[in-house]
């Protein structure tokens, strides 16, 4: 029996600073155009091969510390690995072992930075060596927002999340470093219902895409901070049913004066934290609002 291997790899969580859903398409999908930022904070996957076997007529096994992460065929992880065997034939049972921190259904991108970990954990255990170019093929064949993750940095996301572009050095160490606090009430928000929403109340809800790219280039050729690109229209649609996000969203800009914006489809939320902002008094303001069980949690831009 060969000697056992293991692979350890950070599975970030993401936000969406600047989001521009662009329109409709013939498939059902939107377009979009974001800017999108690693968080230093998020999962940890840990996938081991040679000793601890998966159960008898599987090559993979799931396990995890937070009860409501399905571990069957529904989780991206176990997709994720099944994609991997399909390009690679690589056989080896691999058991998985997941660290959730991302909280589910946050809009944070826990299940897609899930299964892009996944992919480099057993590129990296399987000695198969895909490159860049073909780890983001299969990484779009699993989940939109799946390729982002590996990249390591920020970037700017098009169609229906597949087209990924880095940011260019200089504007990504203006959103390097930035510190920023996510926070998440206790219910979440259906990306599905988000979009149709959208949808349902016609072209009105979309910013063009020529606009979406206007406002993108204008932050990329001047010098403003990450608080100058913020941006989300799906945030009309979502607050108009949860009006728990803008009332506390409001409350913290005109309280501390404080960048916030929804995440993505939310539920979670964040803000853009200046250099000596009372961290413990904008908590308490959150969890006033939404109660002591909501997630709250200090984060960089990676």
């Amino acid at each position: 029996m060969s000697p056992p291997r293991t692979a350890t790899i950070f599975s970030p969580a993401k936000i969406n600073l600047f989001l521009a859903v662009t329109g409709r398409r013939a498939d059902g999908y939107h377009d979009l155009v974001s800017v999108v930022a690693p968080l230093d904070f998020g999962d940890l996957l840990i996938a081991e091969t040679g000793e601890r076997k998966p159960e008898a007529g599987r090559q993979f096994d799931l396990e995890c510390n937070d009860p409501e992460v399905p571990v069957d065929g529904n989780n991206l992880i176990l997709k994720a690995a099944k994609a991997f065997v399909v390009a690679t034939g690589w056989m080896e049972p691999v058991a998985f072992r997941l660290d959730k921190r991302i909280p589910v259904g946050a809009g944070l991108g826990g299940g897609s930075s899930n299964a892009t970990a996944t992919l480099l954990a057993l590129n990296q255990l399987s000695g198969a060596n895909l490159g860049r170019a073909e780890l983001a093929g299969l990484a779009a064949g699993i989940g939109s927002d799946c390729p982002l993750f590996l990249e390591g940095g920020p970037v700017i996301m098009r169609g229906r999340g597949e087209r990924i572009e880095s940011l260019p050095d200089p504007a990504a160490r203006r959103l390097r470093g930035r510190k920023v606090l996510v926070f998440k009430p206790s219910f979440g928000v259906s990306t599905a219902w988000a979009y149709e929403r959208m949808a349902a109340n016609g072209p009105q809800s979309y910013l063009p895409a020529q606009e979406a790219e206007r406002r993108i280039a204008a932050w990329l050729g001047g010098d403003s901070d990450a608080g100058g690109l913020l941006f989300n229209n799906l945030e009309p649609v979502v607050f108009r049913k949860f009006v728990a996000l803008p009332v506390l969203l409001e409350d913290l800009r005109r309280g501390f004066g404080l960048a916030a914006r929804m995440s993505g489809s939310g539920s979670s939320c964040f803000a853009l934290l200046p250099s000596g902002a009372p961290v413990s008094e904008i908590v308490t303001t959150i969890r006033e609002a939404w109660g002591a069980v909501c997630f709250v949690q200090p984060a960089t831009i990676a």
